[in-house]
């Protein structure tokens, strides 16, 4: 009696210690906007947002196109936006970030990352070098009468909010990244656009918008924190891009980066889902809007 009575103080101490690393939570990103989906409870509609959850930390990535949307798939996915750590704005694009109406709602405090830029959506600055003064002119034809400021702050459209502007490899919680890199396509040229990098025993798993600098630019700006790439979540856009092209990136994310899992979706288009299918198999994951993927 007296053995098991000493006993069971021992045995709920090892508990105590056993149960925090037992129930810890797995990484999750959960879809939660997008134009294809599985599930009867979910709006399919052009657009990107994804639940992130990683080592402890909450982090909604994206917003999608449609602010009532977005607030339907989120009510529908029962996920909490007030229970945040923080927010990702991959690239200023209306498919990405009009769900922030809706969002700053709800959140407005909670830090939201996003592209620095010239007078960009998200505020900043610019310097006051912009200006080359003439000092003859008079002075009502002189920016600010002559008397230039320290520098000329961008607004933005959105009525509260805690923007972050990042515009380089940045670690913002430990083991979680933001690369900066910017698109010198045609079309989207000089666009900024931020992917969120994590890092795990695995290597690291990679979450994207939509790629307009290229995958393998994002992937290469990641490298710098570990060249061993796991999982690779988000859109490609390779939604019209000509084929010979989406085979030589397939290849290349296979036999090059060594990418070991992947869950195309938005615009990585069908064409480019067609042929990663068949070169992931078993590694190529479903992501339509309301699919939850533990991060394998």
């Amino acid at each position: 009696m007296l053995f098991r009575t000493l006993l069971l103080p021992v045995a709920l101490f090892l508990s105590l210690i056993v149960l925090p690393f037992s129930a810890a939570a797995k990484d999750r990103v959960t879809i939660l906007y997008d134009a294809f989906s599985d599930s009867k409870e979910i709006t399919k509609d052009w657009g990107f947002s994804a639940l992130v959850e990683h080592d402890g930390k909450r982090i909604l990535f994206d917003t999608g196109n449609n602010a009532a949307t977005f607030e339907h798939n989120v009510k529908a996915l029962g996920v909490d936006l007030s229970k945040l750590d923080f927010v990702v704005i991959s690239h200023r694009h209306a498919d990405h970030i009009t769900g922030l109406k809706y969002f700053l709602s709800i959140n407005p405090n909670v830090p939201v990352y996003a592209p620095m830029e010239p007078f960009g959506m998200f505020g900043g600055s610019v310097p006051p070098t912009l200006i080359k003064p003439v000092a003859s002119l008079p002075d009502q034809m002189r920016y600010y009468g002559g008397k230039y400021p320290g520098k000329i702050t961008s607004g933005y459209p959105w009525a509260g909010g805690n923007f972050v502007l990042i515009d380089k490899l940045t670690e913002i919680s430990p083991g979680i990244f933001l690369t900066s890199t910017i698109s010198k396509t045609p079309g989207t040229l000089e666009l900024r656009e931020l992917s969120l990098v994590l890092r795990g025993p695995d290597g690291l798993s990679v979450i994207v918008g939509c790629s307009h600098p290229g995958i393998e630019e994002i992937l290469h700006a990641a490298s710098s924190v570990d060249s061993h790439f796991h999982f690779l979540c988000g859109g490609l856009h390779l939604v019209s891009t000509p084929e010979a092209e989406i085979d030589r990136l397939v290849e290349s994310l296979k036999n090059k980066w060594k990418l070991e899992k992947i869950a195309p979706g938005h615009c990585t288009g069908e064409p480019a889902f067609l042929r990663l299918q068949k070169a992931f198999g078993d590694d190529y994951l479903y992501a339509g809007a309301g699919t939850r993927l533990e991060i394998p």
